[in-house]
């Protein structure tokens, strides 16, 4: 087993853990589709994306377009030691970094300050066109949610990325299949994603979005001239048995009985 495979999957135990005990303090949160997008964030912060530090003018950019299910990216940076531990006690309290959705000014590798569903696919493709304007090599990625692909302006975006040939540009969309109170298939059926994708003109990449392996092939993936857009199947709840593809656990936070439970289950899973 590669080492820094175990890293990481140690890593991911660690972050979901955060994200439970986040929401259950606060008593507030979305901690399905934060535990879904563990991995797609340790694959892309530890080895994707091109920074000396988060305050590097010149590192690649991130969106994180879903970003109700930031305390996925919180627990990551909770871990890395980029916000105090005692932090993780500040979850949504008002004038704290860790609000219940990303501020650029207050937390690192945010450069887009999420609200409504669908804006931050908008300003990540314009952040490319710009840089692509000016010759500037950097790349920008942006975490999408499957849920939040039923919003147009995903697509107009999508078709401003192909028409532009933004290739510094990364789609990422959690596809766990679940959103608000329901599936994504029952509610707004997209289709076939991928041929969608390639229809307008992207590259795209259909993987297991908890799979580290594929993970880091699919972000190698590229091609001149075209935006890449990365598919990943993921579970909403990972980890968590009574959480998983359920989505009573979109923004509902686990009570002090069930944290227990949750994080005993992850506990154990570190060890297999």
């Amino acid at each position: 087993m590669k080492e820094w495979y175990k890293e990481w999957k140690k890593l991911a135990v660690e972050m979901r853990k955060k994200i439970l005990m986040m929401c259950s303090e606060a008593n507030s949160g979305h901690p399905g589709g934060a535990l879904s997008c563990v991995e797609i964030l340790i694959v892309l912060l530890e080895k994707v994306m091109k920074y000396e530090s988060p305050e590097d003018p010149n590192r690649d950019r991130f969106i994180f377009s879903k970003g109700h299910a930031v305390p996925a990216l919180y627990a990551y940076l909770l871990e890395k030691g980029y916000f105090e531990p005692e932090e993780i006690h500040t979850f949504r309290k008002y004038g704290t970094r860790l609000q219940g959705h990303p501020i650029k000014e207050k937390c690192p590798f945010t450069d887009f300050n999420p609200g409504s569903l669908g804006q931050g696919v908008s300003a990540a493709t314009g952040m490319a066109l710009g840089y692509k304007m000016k010759n500037d090599p950097r790349n920008v990625y942006v975490l999408i949610g499957d849920g939040e692909s039923d919003e147009g302006i995903v697509w107009e975006a999508a078709s401003a990325a192909a028409h532009y040939h933004l290739d510094q540009l990364t789609y990422i969309v959690d596809l766990n299949a679940v959103q608000l109170d329901g599936t994504t298939a029952e509610i707004m059926n997209l289709g076939d994603l991928k041929k969608r994708y390639e229809a307008i003109g992207f590259l795209a990449d259909e993987i297991n979005g908890h799979d580290f392996e594929e993970l880091v092939k699919a972000f190698e993936h590229h091609e001149e001239g075209k935006p890449h857009v990365i598919l990943a199947h993921t579970i909403k709840g990972k980890g968590v048995s009574y959480m998983e593809g359920n989505c009573e656990w979109h923004g509902k936070a686990p009570n002090a009985e069930q944290l227990a439970i949750a994080l005993k289950e992850l506990e154990e899973s570190s060890h297999e």
